[in-house]
């Protein structure tokens, strides 16, 4: 540490350049001697960010690192000096200011070894929170001080319950103007539920704020020096002590509603010592009881350090946290745990998580998590989904993008492994007979849908490779080919999150995209029943082409849209029962472009009633062609109406935006089915055109605060609007050259 210390005093006199060499080395070397030997369980921390956009998580996480002494200096997000947060490694994440994937990092605070995950904020990169949460044993809930507990705070809140980790709550930006914490609290308190009570209260808010008032020791803290590095305690200002002594009594009676033993020191009106309060917020924290709310600035540099000392104090360390292992066995329908033993030692076989996969410069880097045993470099381990068997050829502890080998690591740690196939959710084991797996990942449904194809059609195997990679990091990323509009459709999470990985495509593979909308599966059919009679002639030297058929093309049941049907109703030889099968090939062939629009034929039956043929002229290919020209021949003189696909749409959303997503379904020319709801939630079902469903998930999300959610699926066929079929009509005459192109286009 001493070392450290020197460091830092030469980075601070400016001795050294800034980001040299010799420095960084001198940091991490410190860094690796206080790191080495087996720690014990008690001095290890797994802990995540986790926050609504823009709450200041890098920024939090940037703080930590330089003043544990794991970076020289800071750097802002979007700072002036073009440099970005240490966390946010990827360019993109650069240039726009915001975390896209969650970046692992460790850190030391007092002798205590931290793993810290910081994760993203947007709704679309939920799947990161997700993973970071299902591995870790606590978490650190970023509030913003002006906005409180916002739309993403809520779904934040619910992962960490289905995962049940115990969390501290860091009110974060009481620089800005309009900062409030007590509000926030009190949000806390309405509406997540949460028994949360003020651990440190500000001396001041937005400009002059001053320091803080630990409410356990009883001291005020200022934060001096340029970085607010030196910490000062001194006496409670004359002008706070009320106030920090009512937080205080807040303190003491919410932890004894949530802990026994100091509920019962309250009871009998004894004053609980500093140590007696401090476990017993441990012992609440843990069980999630409870949540300690601490208070600073991240940007500015005060309350920082507080808020490690109580991720030391108050969250649990890997021995406190149960893991379980579920028991895959075939024979019994009922699954047994098995609890995982936590002891840092290699007593027992090893058993890991693997929890995300990123493709790194050295091939595929996977994050694990260890639950159990000890792994060590050269081992062989087993993937127990697959029963295949690898070989741990490189370990690797993280910090953003740099690596630093290590030989060996214990249940409790958070490593990646180099060059080592699977999925993300995979569990790895010691020992092949053991068939368990860690409980797996929730993971959400996409949302959005979108037609991608590369710019250039030689970037092809690029564009395969890359979307092949997104796939396997990402489990909220879905690709498929839909082989009748013949387009590659990408679903996600959001508009943002398709957007980002177009842009990662031309970023990482050199490959530029177009995204679309993607094209809708439309059909055509006619509405009464046609007769026809069609002659197919053509003579030339030798022998000619002759067929003749005679029948009814008619529209079948609503409910069997879908389908194209043949019935042979021939009596005699008029038609020859060998060339009944040609003319059904005939008839299919003709339904793959309507006269209408171009689109597929269908809900229509094929009644082949008389017909004729000749000695020598017929043929397979002459009935062939007399039924795609009698389909064609009775769809001219035919009303043909364009079917378009219904989905029925289910919609859940908090009761107070009911109009508005009411309206807006109507505006989408839906048809509301019915509703139904229940503890402030209302659900809305309707059926509602795919047409025009596009970009509804982002309209959903901006005029219900983030709050609203839906699922589609596909209900069935019906006839469109006619504006719609007008427009659809008149685009392909358009793009077959039968009607002059709009000159004003940019208006329709």
């Amino acid at each position: 540490m001493r070392v450290l210390k020197a460091a830092l005093c030469l980075s601070r006199n400016h001795l050294l350049a800034p980001g040299s060499v010799t420095l960084k080395k001198v940091l991490i070397n410190s860094c690796r001697t206080c790191s080495s030997g087996v720690l014990p369980n008690e001095r290890i921390r797994n802990i995540g960010i986790s926050a609504h956009i823009d709450s200041g998580k890098t920024t939090l996480t940037e703080r930590v690192l330089y003043y544990t002494g794991r970076i020289a200096e800071i750097h802002e997000v979007k700072g002036k000096d073009g440099v970005g947060a240490t966390m946010d490694s990827m360019e993109l994440e650069r240039q726009r200011g915001i975390t896209i994937q969650s970046a692992a990092t460790y850190t030391i605070w007092k002798n205590h070894n931290i793993n810290i995950i910081d994760t993203p904020g947007h709704v679309d990169f939920t799947i990161e929170v997700e993973r970071a949460l299902r591995v870790l044993d606590g978490a650190v809930l970023v509030l913003c001080a002006v906005g409180g507990v916002q739309c993403q705070t809520m779904t934040v809140n619910r992962q960490m319950k289905r995962y049940s980790v115990p969390f501290l709550t860091f009110i974060n930006k009481l620089d800005r103007m309009g900062a409030n914490p007590s509000r926030a609290l009190q949000q806390m308190r309405s509406k997540l539920n949460h028994n949360a009570a003020f651990v440190n209260i500000p001396m001041g808010l937005e400009g002059n704020m001053r320091g803080i008032i630990d409410l356990i020791e009883e001291r005020s803290m200022y934060f001096d020096g340029p970085f607010g590095q030196s910490i000062r305690y001194d006496e409670i200002p004359a002008d706070f002590r009320a106030e920090a002594a009512d937080r205080r009594q807040e303190l003491v009676e919410c932890v004894a509603n949530a802990d026994e033993t100091l509920g019962e020191m309250f009871l009998e009106e004894k004053v609980p010592t500093k140590e007696d309060l401090k476990a017993a917020i441990r012992r609440a924290t843990v069980q999630r009881l409870f949540s300690p709310v601490l208070v600073g600035t991240a940007l500015k540099n005060k309350g920082v350090q507080p808020l490690l000392d109580a991720v030391l104090d108050y969250l649990p360390n890997p021995n406190e946290v149960k893991n379980y292992a579920i028991l895959n066995e075939d024979e019994s329908a009922e699954r047994s745990k098995i609890e995982m033993d936590p002891t840092r030692d290699s007593t027992n076989p090893y058993v890991g998580l693997a929890f995300k996969l990123e493709a790194g410069r050295f091939g595929q880097l996977t994050y694990v998590r260890v639950y159990q045993g000890c792994l060590r470099k050269g081992e062989y381990i087993y993937n127990t989904r697959t029963d295949k068997r690898v070989r741990v050829q490189r370990l690797v502890r993280l910090h953003a993008d740099q690596m630093e080998d290590v030989d060996e690591v214990y249940a409790g740690d958070i490593c990646a492994l180099f060059g080592i196939d699977c999925a993300s959710g995979d569990t790895f084991t010691s020992k092949m007979s053991a068939n368990i797996s860690m409980e797996s990942i929730h993971v959400p449904e996409p949302v959005i849908s979108m037609a991608i194809r590369p710019a250039n059609k030689n970037d092809l195997d690029k564009f395969s490779k890359g979307i092949n990679r997104f796939t396997r990091e990402d489990p909220t990323f879905r690709v498929h080919y839909d082989p009748e509009s013949k387009e590659t459709i990408i679903s996600g999470m959001g508009e943002l999150h398709l957007e980002i990985y177009s842009q990662r495509m031309e970023r990482e593979y050199g490959c530029p995209c177009v995204m679309g909308k993607p094209k809708v599966a439309f059909r055509e059919t006619i509405t009464s029943p046609v007769p026809f009679d069609f002659t197919h002639k053509k003579q030339s030297g030798g022998s000619g082409q002759y067929g003749k058929v005679i029948g009814v093309l008619e529209p079948l049941e609503p409910e069997h849209y879908t389908k194209l049907e043949f019935e042979d109703q021939t009596v005699g030889t008029n038609v020859p029962k060998q060339f009944v099968p040609a003319v059904e090939k005939g008839f299919r062939e003709a339904c793959e472009r309507g006269p209408l629009s171009g689109h597929k034929i269908s809900g229509v039956r094929f009644l082949l009633e008389d017909g004729a043929n000749h000695m020598v002229d017929s043929n397979e290919i002459s009935f062939i062609r007399a039924g795609e020209g009698a389909l064609k021949q009775a769809m001219e003189k035919a009303n043909a109406v364009i079917l378009e696909p219904i989905m029925s749409v289910e919609i859940v959303a908090p009761q107070e935006f009911q109009g508005v997503v009411i309206s807006g379904v109507n505006r989408r020319h839906g048809v509301i089915t019915g509703q139904d709801g229940g503890e402030g939630y209302f659900t809305l079902y309707a059926d509602i055109p795919l047409n025009d469903m596009f970009g509804y998930s982002t309209e959903l999300r901006s005029c219900t605060e983030g709050k609203g959610e839906y699922t589609m699926d596909y209900s069935r066929y019906q006839p469109c609007l006619p504006a719609t079929q007008e427009e659809l009509v008149n685009k392909y005459l358009e793009a077959t050259g039968q009607l002059p192109a709009k000159k004003n286009k940019w208006k329709s």
